[in-house]
């Protein structure tokens, strides 16, 4: 009884044998799957790098100047040429000049700017110190407004975390550029007779 249990699992076994995997826990590894200790940082041209886009900017200028200019001369002529046997003498004559000038101005600036943002980007380029030069770009069109984000500058590969990532303030020449269009833009800058007089008014 014992035997022919033995010679039944046996020949289940082996009908069944084309559909099961080799090794008793782990299914086969599949030839295009990276391993568990496989490394996804960026280091090649064509590969994907994120980069976390926290730009804070402020600007506060305050000038004040006083400029203040006075000028007084004074001339006086007695009449008298000293050459007596042609022109013994003409008028006198007394010449007082002054002048002023003051400019007193002021100024006060302030401008605040918040940007946050995640963007892909691709290594185009790679340079002879193992520096990644990338560029990406993102749009987004939602209910007709259009943005488009672009991103570019250069990459320290010792700088990129492990989850393949890095912060703006880390890349080198960082360049961004942001360009709405779409429904909204006309609102968003003045219209083109206000930009005339913007050029043309001298106050």
């Amino acid at each position: 009884m014992h035997k022919a249990m033995t010679w039944l699992v046996v020949g289940l076994a082996l009908a069944v044998g084309d559909t099961l995997y080799a090794g008793s826990i782990w299914a086969r590894r599949n030839a295009n799957m990276k391993t568990v200790y496989a490394d996804d940082v960026a280091r090649n041209i064509g590969d994907v790098l994120t980069i976390r886009i926290v730009e804070d900017s402020k600007v506060d200028n305050k000038a004040k100047r006083d400029l203040q200019k006075e000028t007084e001369r004074s001339s006086a002529f007695n009449g008298r040429l000293n050459i007596d046997d042609i022109l013994p003498s003409m008028p006198g004559f007394t010449m007082n000049a002054e002048s002023a000038n003051e400019l007193s101005s002021k100024a006060d600036t302030k401008d605040e700017r918040s940007f946050a943002d995640r963007v892909s980007v691709v290594v185009v380029d790679i340079l002879p110190n193992r520096n990644l030069v990338v560029l990406g770009t993102r749009d987004r069109n939602i209910a007709g407004d259009i943005q488009t984000i672009e991103v570019s500058g250069i990459v320290r590969p010792s700088d990129i975390a492990f989850d393949n990532t890095i912060r703006s303030e880390q890349v080198a020449n960082f360049r961004i550029v942001s360009k709405n269009s779409g429904i909204s833009a006309p609102y968003m800058r003045p219209g083109w007779l206000g930009r005339i007089f913007d050029v043309v008014w001298p106050w």
